[in-house]
């Protein structure tokens, strides 16, 4: 874990220091992975306020397990080395499962719809099993944490993630509920859910390094 803050200026985030973590947790978040690709897949589907829990969810749980990997998480991988690809197996599996619900969800108004948007809860469990998210927290802590700065800078760097990343994964929303008037019809929808259900499987190319 880490050690208590000492008393002296290397604790601190410097402006510099806290403007870089901004401008990384900017470009992390906004740009395209699983949370985003399942939100605009969401704001189509069921528009943006079904989708706001879905939202809350992914900036709460995301920023619960960048202040758990600063506070010690990180040094479970090193002392479990199986860990990490289990967690990689386990994560594009349930990406896959997710990917397969996506391309087969029936519009909303068919009368053997199914489907529902994710839950705050079941959004923030998602982070766990979430690549993307996983490499997010781990940089961010590794690289914006000021040392020595223990509890402190851990809890500091997921609070910029926080304020940083729910209006960023608001737009991806926002775009998927700007596109439900022109997949109105169930043949568009259909081919819609199935082009994310693609880019779903996708984003593990790069995270995964397959």
């Amino acid at each position: 874990l880490p050690h208590p803050p000492r008393d002296d200026g290397d604790c601190a985030m410097t402006p510099d220091l806290i403007l870089a973590l901004i401008l990384f947790a900017f470009a992390s978040s906004i740009t395209p992975g699983p949370n985003n690709i399942m939100l605009l897949a969401s704001g189509a589907n069921f528009g943006l306020r079904r989708t706001v829990p879905h939202m809350l969810g992914i900036s709460g749980g995301h920023a619960l397990m960048v202040a758990l990997v600063g506070l010690g998480l990180l040094q479970l991988f090193l002392a479990i080395p199986w860990l990490k690809p289990a967690l990689m197996i386990a994560s594009a599996a349930y990406l896959l499962w997710l990917a397969w619900k996506i391309a087969n969800a029936a519009p909303p108004g068919a009368r053997d719809a199914t489907g529902r948007p994710f839950s705050f809860v079941q959004a923030a469990a998602f982070q766990w099993v979430n690549p993307k998210a996983w490499y997010m927290a781990i940089y961010a802590q590794t690289n914006f944490a000021p040392e020595q700065s223990g509890y402190w800078g851990a809890l500091a760097v997921a609070l910029v993630f926080a304020v940083v990343n729910l209006p960023s994964v608001t737009v991806w929303a926002a775009m998927g509920t700007q596109l439900r008037r022109w997949l109105d019809g169930p043949g568009r929808l259909r081919a819609f859910n199935i082009t994310m259900a693609l880019l779903l499987v996708a984003s593990l190319y790069p995270m995964l390094g397959l």
